[in-house]
Formats: C-alpha cells, sequence, structure tokens
C-alpha cells in the first residue's frame, strides 16, 4: 500500500567502542516513530517492526531497544545474522519458484554480508558476516577516494574474511541459479548496463564478474561526491558504493561466481511471507486484515 524510507546509516553510528551513538540512537527512535504513525495512518492491525546487524551488534543495544520502547511504545525486534539470511532466501525462493533449483542468495547491507544455499524454502546453510557496505567504509578507508593502499589491503582483507564462510558454501554443491538482493548489489548492476528500475521488478537483471570488476576499476578513483552524481547512486549511499563494490567482488571470486542475477525481493518480503505463513486469518493477519511492516534495513 506504502513505503516510507529513512536513510539512518546506523553501521556508520557506530562508536570507536562499540556503541550506537546518541545521534544514531535518536535517529532510530525518530524512524520508529514515523513508521508507527503511517501505520496507524493506514489502519494496519499487525505491525512488525524489526532491526538488523547494527543494532544487534551495538554494546548498548539492550539500552537502545528499552529506549525505543520507552518512547514509542513498538516492540523493536532483533533479527540474528543467520535469521536475515533465511528470510532473505525465503523471499528468493517465493519469487523464482521451485524450478529454480539449488539457489545461492548473496546480500549486503549495510553492517553485513548474509549468503544462503538450498534447494528447500529453508536453506541448507544460511551465515551472516560483518562486512556490510558501510561497515566496511567505516573500518577500512580514510580518504576520499581510497587511497591505493587501502584498497590492496581491503581485498585482501575480505578474501581472509570471506575463504571460511565460501569453503563452507561449496560443500553443499554447485548452485543452479545465483541470486543477488538489497540495494548495493542492484546499483552495481545497473552500473554495469541493468535496466533502469523504470522497466520494473520483473526485467531480468544481471550481474557480471567481469562488468563488476571494470567498474571497480572507475568508481575506485571517484570521490563520494562523484558518485552520488552518476545514473543509479543515491547520494546517500555513495560513500559507501566502493566497499559494496569490493565484497561483491571478492564474495564472487571465493565462490568462483562468474553472475548474479538480481531479484527484487530480499529481507522485507522474507519477513511478510514468513508472517503470513504462519496465519490462519484468525488474528487479523490473514484474510481482510493489514499488515505494517517497516525497518527492514536500518543497518544502512
Amino acid at each position: 500500500m506504502s513505503s516510507e524510507k529513512t536513510m539512518l546509516r546506523l553501521a556508520e553510528q557506530i562508536t570507536h567502542n562499540g556503541l550506537l551513538s546518541k545521534a544514531g540512537s535518536d535517529a532510530l527512535v525518530r524512524a520508529v516513530a514515523d513508521g508507527k504513525a503511517s501505520a496507524l495512518q493506514f489502519g494496519c492491525e499487525d505491525l512488525m517492526a524489526f532491526a538488523t546487524s547494527a543494532v544487534r551488534e551495538a554494546g548498548n543495544s539492550a539500552a537502545v531497544l528499552d529506549r525505543v520502547r520507552a518512547e514509542t511504545g513498538v516492540d523493536l525486534q532483533v533479527l540474528s545474522g543467520e535469521d536475515e539470511a533465511r528470510y532473505t532466501f525465503l523471499a528468493t525462493r517465493r519469487w523464482y519458484g521451485w524450478s529454480a533449483g539449488r539457489l545461492l542468495v548473496l546480500d549486503i547491507g549495510g553492517g553485513s554480508l548474509e549468503l544462503a544455499v538450498g534447494r528447500d524454502e529453508n536453506p541448507d546453510l544460511a551465515c551472516s558476516i560483518p562486512l556490510g557496505a558501510g561497515r566496511v567504509t567505516r573500518t577500512r578507508f580514510k580518504h576520499d577516494p581510497p587511497s591505493r593502499h587501502e584498497l590492496r589491503d581491503t581485498v585482501e582483507w575480505l578474501d581472509e574474511q570471506i575463504a571460511p564462510v565460501a569453503k563452507r558454501v561449496r560443500r553443499i554443491g554447485d548452485p543452479d541459479l545465483v541470486v543477488a538482493t538489497s540495494k548495493t548489489f542492484r546499483t552495481l548492476a545497473r552500473l554495469t548496463g541493468a535496466a533502469p528500475s523504470s522497466e520494473g521488478p520483473r526485467a531480468r537483471r544481471v550481474l557480471t564478474v567481469s562488468g563488476l570488476r571494470q567498474l571497480i576499476a572507475f568508481i575506485s578513483r571517484m570521490s563520494a561526491s562523484d558518485l552520488a552524481e552518476l545514473e543509479g547512486v543515491s547520494s546517500s549511499r555513495a560513500h559507501q558504493l566502493v566497499a559494496g563494490a569490493l565484497v561483491a567482488e571478492a564474495t564472487m571470486r571465493a565462490l568462483s561466481l562468474s553472475e548474479l542475477e538480481i531479484c527484487p525481493w530480499a529481507l522485507r518480503e522474507g519477513v511478510i511471507l514468513r508472517r503470513l505463513d504462519r496465519s490462519d486469518g484468525s488474528d487479523g493477519a490473514g484474510g481482510t486484515g493489514r499488515t505494517a511492516q517497516f525497518g527492514a534495513r536500518w543497518n544502512q
């Protein structure tokens, strides 16, 4: 019925001692309050509010959640990294159907990278690594654009971080279809020639590793302000585009992937689908009841 987005970039609001900053907490409270107000405006009967890696991993997570509850009346649920991967996998399975065979699903958020693989609606393996685009930008880059030294060291570091998980994924078997979700992957695909959003969600969009590598060579020399001028790049995400591209390329390299298909459904849709699966219609969530859901990516 309606979609509203507020860019909080909470992964970049984590202090040097691992706490979510006051500014980040303030922004989170406002976003939850606004989301609740929108849900009430549209007459929603079932409010589902959740957060991901930045809130999950903040040292003051409990205090932040208590504040959100006290000031907004919303009980903000924190998803585990594995649950993020599982819900995203469910959404992609529903989008592509059973005929897609074994799926391998990748998702780059602001705070973490999720991977899931399997033939069923529940993946055989679901895991999360703290390699989100916002987090990598904050912890690895001190210059804009990143220096050659920063880029080289980050590529080597990413290879080390991803290798153990890639080994576990390969043990499951070769996927029949490799799928990527999230704004990061959609932006990278758009910059390498995929169809624009104006062509609708059913237009096939692909990101190739060769196209990605050419793109990295180009964007890694650009400042965030210059990147924001590129078609398909939002000003709020431009500064973390290089980091996201490096994570994507390192993941594809570790898993020997030549291309990814971009899926329009992701974590948000997965949470809604699972909620509807568990409803028999008697609680208002099924039938004519309306469900409100927001905050799928408060970690970005």
